[in-house]
């Protein structure tokens, strides 16, 4: 905080006295942020003089910057040397990080300082965000004015990653290599490409042309969601693939971007479209179709030396397109139940002495990492591959929360964070109704810039191990690149800087001040970003009194409590509003009396468990917590269709006891409750469950329910009516007992996983 107070102050007086020298600029809005940026009233000014040195032969970092300034300027930079009006790149061999760098700014020159052409690329970002956003217009501008600033910077982690999935939904060449761009102005440098799944190979592989003719394509795509019940499907054929041409094209751009592209190709399982083309790598040898659905899928790789041999034809031809040390391989949500009938499988159990098919699994990737290994790669792997044995030299990516990578980090084995909690950009980001289809859940951009990669549980020497974290973008949803830029800025900007800034430098009020002049680089760069920064947020306090907040400075929040949409004129918020009746608020963000962003609305249903006492002998889980225990009674409904917003309590196979004591014993009349039920993202209502009151006179009244949901639909809500008994009998509390649906079936999502239960609002009247 102190860092940031003092950025602040430097900018403020930087800007006061540029103006009285008659240049305006604008305080530096870096992401990610340096670790030490000052500021000073100076600037330097780049005109039809200026010139570029390369003297320590930065030859990359130079290039990228002298197309970026001629490109802005309309002019030839030439590479020379003199002492006054120009642009320096030198080497120092006292900055010890790779990826780090000095930059040096004052009225004669711009000096640049790195041990490696990395972290000279690295400056020369930082440098053009300094500069107008005109430069990416493709104006010719004669002379721009560069706040004079010292910068001493390096990365946090030295694995900064972000994810695109193609395989669901796949995309050109020319949105690949913008999204690449998008990555080296954010100082990531690992591209994780999503290649091969159920529902699409994308690779062209020259040994075995049916992947390209049979497995590239998908006779129909579900339409709507995943939970939607009946399904129903487009019709449409869908599909295609990169050429190894293309691959290498995109390997070549991003190189010159200091970005590492890390193929996954999927084993043992999603592997359906790879089956549907040669059915002889499965354990059924039926034919089968490229899935036209999103889930897991019963088709598996048949643990046969057929099988062995294809995929190491394929890693060839793959290691042969992609320099990268690092393959993934995949390894999660394999289902058994193949392997547990097939005489192959069974066979080879038996011939390694193995356990059962979880062993058989490790046995599968242990086998693929031998054979990687051989060639000096290294496996990566989904946190499923700690099942049944961990493979020797194994990376793990933690995606099922953090514990995978505690296991494997106190294991000895190198982690990349990716946690559903925190880093998959496929689920919401805004509570709006309007907000495009979505897999579900819910990743505000505040929960992922407060992500600290490395977990609690583990000891300074342990995190060593974590390599830093990753953004996932699963596109079940992306039909277009617009979607897929829509989720995944400025969610990608969080990011960059939970990878590259150090835990103390990072500030969120000082982020999205940032973010909001960053937005018009989005702009010239046509990134289609979701901007929910002038947007209402609430919360009941400890008071039982509702608050109004909006994220960015200098902007004031007019609502109505009478169901009318809010103007210039509507009641100013300036203090928290008395909850003590049923309550409709609509609230907008409003600066010099225009509306900004969208309108917020809030129910709160005020009932009489509104300022009880709640207790729950479980914590939830630490990815959705909701608004904790009070969260049950307090008067808010969750979403209908986010089961991660600021309501919902996420437990992780945990039953539940949950009580509700009252001050003075109360008349009930009738309670209300609901649970989520997702079964594609492994959320089980339960089944059952009890619940017990006792009233004033000492009775108790206990009930069993048995909850059907043959529709299967996301809700399941429960009433129960107590105009049954003694209207004059009280009650003292409620508690309910819930126990959690239990193991999750063979051949859904997430099979022999802990259900998840996700409860709401519990209205008492």
């Amino acid at each position: 905080m102190k860092l940031r107070l003092a950025i602040l102050f430097l900018s403020l007086m930087f800007i006061i006295g540029c103006k009285e020298q008659g240049v305006q600029l604008l305080s530096p809005s870096i992401i990610p942020a340096p670790q030490f940026l000052k500021v000073d009233a100076r600037h330097f000014s780049i005109d039809a003089a200026t010139i570029i040195s390369n003297g320590d032969d930065f030859t990359h970092s130079v290039d990228f910057l002298k197309a970026f300034l001629e490109q802005g300027t309309g002019r030839n930079w030439e590479t020379n040397y003199t002492t006054e009006n120009i642009i320096t790149f030198e080497y120092d061999g006292a900055i010890t990080s790779k990826e780090g760098y000095t930059i040096e700014i004052n009225e004669q020159q711009i000096l640049i300082k790195a041990s490696t052409d990395t972290g000279a690329f690295y400056a020369a970002q930082s440098l053009i965000q300094l500069m107008p956003t005109d430069f990416l217009d493709s104006k010719n501008i004669s002379e721009i004015h560069i706040p004079a600033v010292t910068i001493n910077d390096e990365p946090r982690f030295k694995y900064r990653g972000m994810h695109l999935d193609v395989s669901r939904h796949m995309y050109d060449v020319d949105f690949i290599k913008k999204y690449i761009n998008a990555m080296a102005m954010l100082k990531m440098n690992n591209f994780h490409w999503h290649l091969t799944d159920d529902q699409g190979w994308r690779i062209e592989i020259k040994k075995y042309p049916r992947l390209q003719e049979v497995a590239a394509y998908r006779d129909s795509t579900l339409l709507g969601h995943y939970n939607d019940t009946p399904h129903q499907y487009d019709g449409k054929k869908y599909g295609g693939f990169y050429t190894q041409e293309e691959v290498r094209e995109v390997i070549a751009f991003a190189k010159a971007r200091h970005i590492n592209v890390i193929p996954e190709i999927e084993l043992p399982g999603h592997a359906q479209a790879a089956i549907a083309a040669y059915p002889e790598l499965g354990c059924t040898g039926e034919n089968v179709q490229v899935a036209m659905k999103w889930g897991v899928f019963e088709d598996i790789y048949c643990p046969s030396e057929e099988t062995f041999t294809f995929l190491e034809n394929v890693l060839d031809e793959v290691m042969e397109l992609f320099p990268s040390k690092y393959i993934h391989i995949g390894g999660d949500e394999a289902p058994k139940t193949q392997w547990k009938t097939s005489a192959v499988a069974q066979q080879v159990i038996k011939e390694n002495g193995l356990t059962d098919e979880y062993e058989l699994q490790s046995y599968f990737i242990q086998r693929m990492e031998r054979y990687l290994n051989s060639k000096g790669r290294q496996i990566i792997g989904w946190d499923e591959i700690l099942e049944g044995g961990l493979a020797p030299n194994a990376t793990v990516m933690s995606w099922r929360g953090t514990q995978g990578a505690v296991e494997a980090a106190q294991a000895g084995h190198d982690v990349i964070m990716t946690p559903t909690s925190h880093a998959y950009f496929d689920y919401y980001q805004s509570e709006n109704d309007d907000e495009p289809l979505a897999i579900g859940g819910f990743l505000p951009l505040e929960k992922v810039y407060n992500f600290n990669p490395i977990p609690q549980e583990l000891t300074k020497e342990e995190s060593k191990h974590i390599l830093g974290p990753q953004g996932n973008v699963w596109t079940e949803y992306m039909k277009t690149s617009d979607q897929v830029e829509y989720m995944a800025f400025p969610r990608m900007l969080a990011m960059s800087e939970v990878a590259w800034t150090n835990e103390a430098n990072k500030d969120y009020s000082g982020f999205l001040n940032r973010l909001e002049a960053f937005h018009k680089r989005l702009d010239a760069l046509d990134i289609n970003y979701a901007n929910h920064l002038y947007e209402v947020s609430g919360v009941l306090n400890d008071s039982l009194a509702y608050e109004l907040s909006t994220v960015t400075l200098g902007k004031e929040i007019r609502y109505t409590t009478d169901g009318t949409i809010p103007d210039a004129t509507s009641t100013l918020y300036e203090r928290a509003i008395p909850f003590n009746q049923n309550l409709e608020i609509n609230a907008t963000v409003f600066k010099d009396g225009k509306a900004l962003g969208k309108m917020f609305k809030q129910e709160l249903i005020y009932h009489k468990g509104v300022g009880a006492t709640i207790s729950i002998n479980k914590e939830p889980h630490k990815s959705y917590p909701g608004s904790g225990a009070a969260g049950l009674i307090n008067g808010i409904k969750g979403s209908d269709s986010r089961y991660g917003d600021s309501e919902w309590l996420g437990f992780w196979g945990e039953d539940l006891e949950i009580e509700i004591e009252f001050e003075e014993p109360i008349l009930i009349s009738e309670i209300e409750l609901r649970f989520y039920n997702a079964p594609g993202q492994w959320i089980y209502a339960p089944k059952q469950f009890s619940f017990y009151s006792r009233f004033e006179s000492g009775a108790l009244v206990a009930d069993k329910i048995l909850l059907k949901n043959e529709a299967q639909s996301s809700l399941v809500d429960f009433k129960y009516d107590f105009g049954k008994y003694n209207k004059s009998n009280k009650s003292k509390n409620i508690k309910f007992i819930i126990p959690n649906y239990g193991f999750i079936p063979e051949g859904k999502q997430g099979a022999g996983n802990k259900a998840w239960t996700f409860i709401d609002e519990i209205v008492i009247r």
